[in-house]
């Protein structure tokens, strides 16, 4: 989709342990970036400014926010009302959202004359379905404290289903797809006719598929029996499941997917079980998320995982002849959008690299486009 005449965009995307900055012209073509392996810190603001040099002055600046509670469902662009209402979210996503508000704010006083906007990650999945949104829980829980489920990697949902759209030679709201979001975090969640209907991930980031170093789901009457019968505190019970969880924890040596892979041809039995637990877990949310389904026109494969992992893809699909799908999928050729799975295949498997930058300075430009 063009883009329009509307000048250079910058989009950062900081999380708890990296952060990304980048430059697009006005054709969605990288002007110039920087990336850092560590949360922003108080030294975002000179990396701004040295970035900044090396580029014409954006007329817009898009922040890619994981978690916009229950009164931010859309994009927005950021004044001090809406800034106000990010900082009470941010207790949502602990992990993604208060990293992302350092940069937010350096990037405003920084270029307090040009518009910023918000673009969330749970913006995709505003209209699940009650029956996919609600936990089975006390109405005091569910209305007075706004426990649901939010749904989560939406900006890389959107980003891909649009990508498969065009590889399919058909609209978005034509096709019923599950995408697998697998990277560091790990989701999958159902499309239908273009709308998000279930997702993996719930109320945080930290529900559904087995992560990197995240646990995913795990029976919360476990988690209350650590806390009464082992007298685990709160904070330590969060700080293993949200970073010494994962495939961490079960392999004990690493959370990167190429590291167990190559320690697994040389007999590493742990290293050998997280992967086995792994994909299982992606096998177990791609068939929950293939049961809001009336058909499944592609399974699709995102995220530093889905789109690197060849060996991934194969152990999930081999394994789920159930859907229709198959294994012998291909090693994609290029750094595009590809089908892997044979033409004859009865469902298509389709890799998508990783677009969320790119999707928020899209909703960017949509939004002052909008004005």
């Amino acid at each position: 989709m063009p883009e329009g005449s509307i000048g250079p965009s910058l989009v950062a995307d900081a999380g708890s342990s990296s952060m990304h900055l980048t430059v697009f012209d006005d054709g969605q073509n990288v002007a110039a970036e920087h990336d850092s392996p560590s949360a922003p810190g108080d030294d975002v603001t000179d990396l701004l400014r040295q970035l900044l040099r090396e580029t014409p002055t954006p007329v817009a600046v898009g922040h890619r926010i994981v978690h916009g509670g229950a009164e931010l469902t859309g994009h927005v662009l950021v004044n001090d009302s809406i800034r106000h209402v990010l900082g009470e979210v941010a207790e949502l996503a602990p992990l993604h959202v208060p990293p992302a508000l350092v940069v937010l704010d350096a990037a405003r006083d920084l270029l307090p004359g040009i518009p910023h906007a918000a673009c969330f990650d749970t913006a995709f999945h505003a209209d699940l379905p009650a029956a996919a949104r609600e936990y089975a829980v006390p109405t005091a829980w569910r209305e007075g404290y706004g426990l649901r489920r939010y749904g989560f990697h939406g900006l890389s949902y959107a980003w891909a289903l649009d990508r498969t759209a065009e590889l399919l030679g058909r609209r978005p709201e034509q096709l019923q797809v599950v995408i697998a979001h697998l990277g560091g975090g790990c989701s999958a969640c159902a499309v239908r006719d273009g709308h998000s209907v279930d997702t993996t991930m719930g109320f945080t980031p930290l529900e559904g598929l087995v992560m990197s170093h995240r646990s995913g789901s795990v029976d919360p009457g476990a988690l209350t029996w650590l806390q009464t019968r082992h007298h685990l505190s709160p904070d330590e019970i969060d700080d293993a499941l949200n970073h010494r969880g994962g495939l961490l924890a079960l392999s004990g040596t690493s959370d990167d997917t190429r590291d167990l892979v190559r320690a697994r041809t040389l007999g590493d039995e742990r290293a050998a079980l997280a992967l086995d637990v792994f994909t299982h877990h992606c096998r177990r949310g791609i068939a929950a998320m293939a049961a809001s389904l009336d058909r499944l026109d592609a399974l699709v494969f995102t995220g530093e995982i889905g789109e690197d992992q060849p060996e991934v893809r194969e152990e999930v699909c081999t394994r789920l002849t159930a859907l229709g799908l198959t294994g012998g999928l291909r090693t994609p050729s290029t750094d595009r959008p590809e089908i892997v799975s044979n033409s004859r295949a009865a469902v298509a498997v389709v890799v998508v690299p990783t677009g969320e930058t790119q999707q928020v300075d899209h909703e960017t430009r949509a939004l002052l486009r909008g004005r």
